[in-house]
């Protein structure tokens, strides 16, 4: 699936996901002209070239009648406050797709939530002035538009470095993250830093929670495309954000192809059991649900000959397998690895033959394929026909 990640270890701001989008574009001088056609009130955009700590990465300029935004990435402007409905005005006079339009309501609502829920006001009353400039409209309204262009099946973004120590703003100085910012990231996974500063804004964290189909570390993928949007301050780390678009295998991919499972191995060590016992119980686990069960002998202490007991299951029969391992072992301990199973593509076919009915297990993937009969259909036919196993699978083999 088409997968787009996006590495917020120094935060995100709107124009920083501008700009890290931007560079996934294969023309990216045409997005800016598209931008500047829209006629967002006094906005020009402009794409430089920008470095930092020896990255060349993309850095949006936002101009408002000529005048560039006053800290641009993890910084504030002050220009005009709006309010929700003069965003909204300029957003619908805009022309732009339906669903384009919706996600930047969509993204001002979580941002007035937040600013009504941090200063106590109804979201009717709320001016907005860290984002209702005319440069966070473009930044949102960009990322918006590159979204609907880019178009992933999935977005994942990875836990988010907010900044530590205080930002000023137009009620003061407030903690980092700010109230807002730190509303909005509720159920995120987020962590501060040695770095001061505000790295994460209102802006950028209501753009990463509106689109965010998972926050998680970096997903198995290929990468098609690499994008660094870089901000505006410097720190001693790259002050930008990532976006990597490839193709991951998803999990639907997983369960269509059958290719990779995760399994557990559950495993225990007795040294007071009979061979019996250990049979009875292996045939539980089966029954059960396991998807193996092996036994390895093994020296314990006090020099006693002991049994390893394993079994191997899905996740989700973790707890019956725990429960059967406590009731038919003598074990008081169980432990727990998380492993990953690759398999081959698997069917059954079933042959019709003067002996009756013979089943076939095929298996195939990772350039190779193979076929297995059911040894208690070969069993069968070598008893009642009074033949050896190889000689019934060789008179098989002669009628494919």
């Amino acid at each position: 699936m088409k997968t787009l990640y996006l590495d917020c270890g120094m935060g995100a701001a709107g124009d920083m996901l501008t700009a890290a989008l931007i560079e996934l574009l294969p023309d990216a001088d045409r997005f800016v002209e598209k931008m500047n056609g829209l006629g967002i009130p006094g906005v020009q955009i402009e794409r430089e070239k920008s470095v930092k700590c020896g990255i060349t990465g993309t850095h949006i300029s936002v101009k408002v009648n000529g005048v560039e935004e006053c800290e641009g990435g993890h910084g504030h402007s002050h220009h005009h406050h709006s309010s929700m409905h003069e965003i909204e005005h300029i957003i619908m006079d805009l022309n732009l797709p339906a669903k384009v339009r919706e996600d930047i309501l969509a993204v001002y609502s979580l941002i007035a939530e937040a600013e009504s829920h941090a200063h106590g006001v109804p979201v009717t009353d709320i001016h907005f002035h860290e984002v209702g400039t005319m440069d966070a409209i473009a930044d949102v309204t960009a990322v918006c538009m590159l979204m609907n262009e880019i178009a992933p099946d999935e977005v994942i973004v990875s836990p988010v470095h907010v900044g530590s120590g205080t930002v000023k703003c137009a009620h003061g100085t407030l903690p980092v993250p700010a109230p807002a910012t730190a509303f909005i990231l509720k159920d995120v996974p987020i962590y501060g830093g040695s770095i001061k500063g505000e790295l994460c804004t209102p802006t950028g964290a209501a753009l990463l929670k509106h689109f965010a189909t998972a926050f998680a570390d970096m997903p198995v993928m290929k990468t098609k495309a690499i994008g660094y949007g870089m901000g505006k301050k410097d720190f001693d780390t790259a002050n930008c954000v990532r976006a990597m678009l490839g193709e991951s295998l998803g999990k639907t991919d997983i369960e269509t192809r059958d290719k990779t499972d995760i399994m557990l191995e559950l495993s225990c060590n007795v040294d007071d059991m009979t061979a019996e016992e250990i049979g009875f119980a292996t045939e539980h686990l089966f029954e059960g649900g396991a998807r193996e069960v092996y036994t390895i002998p093994i020296g314990m202490k006090k020099s006693r000959p002991g049994t390893l007991i394993r079994v191997i299951c899905l996740e989700e029969d973790r707890e019956k397998m725990l429960a059967l391992l406590f009731k038919h072992t003598t074990t008081i301990g169980i432990r727990e690895m998380v492993t990953k199973r690759y398999v081959l593509d698997r069917s059954l076919e079933t042959i019709n033959t003067p002996y009756g009915e013979v089943r076939r297990k095929v298996s195939s993937g990772y350039g190779v394929s193979r076929a297995k009969y059911e040894y208690d259909d070969l069993q069968r036919i070598a008893k009642g026909q009074d033949m050896s196993l190889d000689e019934v699978r060789e008179y098989l083999r002669e009628r494919d």
